[in-house]
């Protein structure tokens, strides 16, 4: 018997569908009829290719026992959190404030007015390992609504209230910030293996962006080592997908090994930003050659005839984590051969007794053996790993993380000058204007026709931010322009003009308890850290009234945010970084491929530059001055 999410476009929502747990998506129904039988709500907020997701699914919400409870004490709703990122800040801030930490599935008791009251995260069906189990947990929750509701409704209050924006308390400048930041990242890099912190490690490639724009400042070779060991440690790991290319979502171990297996759109657009940019700085080929394999995985993987992204690729296969990238060696020796198959399973370490419940996951920690020497043979390992289990895709499609992928793209193009990432950045561009844009709202999700919510504060942001990209990369001004016309909407829509900072959800969004601010950047970086961004960009490149004051107040409220801890601000801190030392700008025109190399390029006197005609003109700007028009310019007129 179906439920409510039959008629949902959400891959996540629908693989609920059928269960016999009678979901609800979020809405006014759910809320209806909670206020109607006066029942207290569970929210499960999760996404697709999540592994514990589809754990919890299997043992709680498949089966009989707990659906009968639910549907008879409760009323369940389901949220996708890639489609509702208003919705999972809300109710995971919650979760932090209750708990401590958080994660997915997110699992939250509520009243039916949103206010939450209890909240977890993955729960088995009974007691193990020292976690309650999820039947018992429904029979407290249903035993306190009954007979001691009044201290829910306290607790509920009184977490509402606390889930609202604090306002920042810090007045560090921005040499402290920055150099704060630097220190605590220093602090928690892991010397021997890379990355930051131990076990788990995430990429967030946004803190390696930061770093190198402080060492192409300043030059303390230090800070590279920092972020060429990271890179090449995540390359090097099974993190990466030695056989078809592209990183997975993060490592659960210190050593970049193992992986949660599912591959993000996101992640893998942060890391050709951060691999580029790392080619750009140092001219290691290296660098680039890891870039453009992930830039073939995702051309090859995720992109649809349309142009746009779709969301991720699944961690489990046949209903087990990891078994689509996992080997043995007598696989190999079958499929190879065995000169080749040993070859193969000598370089990527393949054993006997495996590294990942039995199996392996190519690596090359150990063995420091080419990886290029095995490119004849990677189209027979993947089309063999395609046949031998199936990986499920969410193919919805996601403005925001379209949108990186964009500037991943034109970034790979400025410094590979491969045609192939610009066209395909254009092309996405192009769906994005077509398909996801309807009466001047920018929509943030799109699949088989449908479009999802209206945009958040990251869809605006990351698509302005994306339309700059392909203006570095194409010259044409009219990116620059749809910029500032996104960008003017955004401050319109989000911005919040008595406090200062821009809220995730627009002023005609659905009510939830509190209207939230992300400052932090996560896996992510936070929306207000890419308006700050964004906004010193046009700054230099094309400032206005509107956009210089709103950057003002922009940076004065996210100083206040960082002070606490300045390096989870990392993608804030580079648009600090280039205010404090902005890079040169040039102001040019004559024919296109004579300028699309240079830093920060705008028209000179307005003129489209055009592709074909004229001899080029410079003119050289730093700070507030320029210098007299050139014919030519050198690398040393820039620095």
């Amino acid at each position: 018997m179906n439920n409510h999410l039959a008629n949902e476009n959400s891959p996540y929502l629908l693989q609920h569908a059928e269960n016999p747990v009678d979901w609800y998506p979020w809405g006014g129904a759910a809320f209806d009829k909670a206020r109607r039988e006066d029942k207290p709500l569970f929210l499960s907020i999760g996404y697709s290719t999540c592994h514990w997701c589809h754990v919890m699914a299997r043992e709680c919400f498949e089966d009989e026992e707990v659906a009968a409870l639910l549907n008879k004490d409760f009323v369940s709703v389901k949220v996708d959190r890639e489609e509702r990122p208003d919705v999972d800040s809300v109710y995971m801030t919650a979760c932090e404030l209750m708990t401590g930490g958080g994660g997915w599935p997110l699992s939250v008791f509520m009243t039916a007015d949103g206010k939450p009251f209890f909240a977890g995260t993955y729960f088995p069906k009974r007691p193990r390992f020292g976690m309650p189990g999820f039947i018992d947990l429904l029979n407290a929750v249903s035993d306190q609504w009954r007979e001691n509701r009044a201290a829910l409704l306290a607790s509920a209050e009184s977490v509402t209230k606390a889930m609202g924006p604090a306002p920042g308390t810090g007045e560090a400048d921005t040499a402290d910030l920055i150099g704060k930041a630097v220190g605590q990242f220093r602090r928690r890099f892991d010397e021997k293996y890379g990355g930051f912190g131990t076990a788990p490690k995430f990429p967030s490639p946004h803190d390696l962006l930061f770093l190198l724009r402080e060492y192409e400042k300043h030059g303390d070779k230090s800070l590279l080592r920092m972020v060429g060991l990271t890179l090449r440690s995540m390359y090097a790991g099974g993190i990466f997908d030695h056989v078809g290319f592209g990183f997975s979502r993060y490592s659960t171990d210190r050593y970049f090994l193992v992986p949660h297996f599912e591959k993000m759109l996101y992640d893998n657009a942060l890391l050709i930003l951060a691999y580029a940019k790392c080619f750009e700085l140092t001219r290691d080929g290296f660098y680039l050659n890891v870039a453009e394999k992930t830039a073939e995985y995702v051309l090859r993987e995720l992109v649809l005839s349309c142009g746009g992204f779709v969301s991720a690729q699944d961690a489990d296969s046949d209903g087990e984590e990891g078994r689509y990238y996992v080997f043995t060696p007598d696989e190999l020796t079958q499929l190879l051969g065995e000169k080749e198959g040993r070859a193969f399973a000598e370089c990527f370490d393949i054993t006997e007794e495996g590294n990942f419940e039995g199996a392996s996951i190519p690596n090359l920690l150990k063995s420091g053996g080419d990886p290029e020497a095995f490119a004849p043979i990677l189209g027979r390992l993947r089309e063999y790993r395609r046949l031998r289990a199936r990986l499920n895709t969410d193919d919805k499609i996601l403005t925001f993380w379209n949108s990186l992928m964009i500037a991943a793209l034109c970034a790979l193009y400025r410094v590979s000058r491969n045609e192939s990432w610009l066209r395909a950045a254009l092309n996405a561009q192009r769906f994005i204007e077509s398909a996801a844009i309807k009466n001047g709202i920018l929509y943030a999700s799109f699949r088989n026709g449908r479009l999802g919510a209206p945009g958040f504060l990251s869809d605006y942001a990351g698509y302005a931010l994306a339309l700059i990209a392909l203006y570095d990369a194409a010259l044409d001004p009219f990116f620059l322009e749809k910029a500032k016309e996104i960008t003017e909407k955004a401050i319109d829509e989000f911005f919040d003009k008595e406090n200062g900072g821009f809220f995730l959800s627009g002023k005609s969004a659905e009510s939830l308890p509190v209207r939230t601010k992300e400052t932090r950047d996560g896996a992510l970086p936070s929306g207000n850290s890419l308006m700050a961004y964004l906004l010193s960009r046009l700054a230099v490149l094309s400032p206005t009234e509107k956009i210089e004051s709103t950057l003002e107040r922009q940076l004065a409220f996210m100083k206040k945010e960082a002070t606490a801890l300045p390096f989870g601000y990392a993608a804030f801190l580079t648009a600090l970084s280039d205010l404090e030392e902005p890079p040169v700008k040039v102001e040019a025109k004559g024919p296109a491929e004579a300028l699309c190399e240079l830093p920060f390029i705008v028209p000179l006197g307005g003129n489209m530059i055009v592709s074909l005609g004229g001899e080029p003109e410079f003119r050289i700007c730093k700070g507030h001055s320029c210098l007299p028009s050139a014919s030519k310019i050198t690398k040393e007129m820039l620095r």
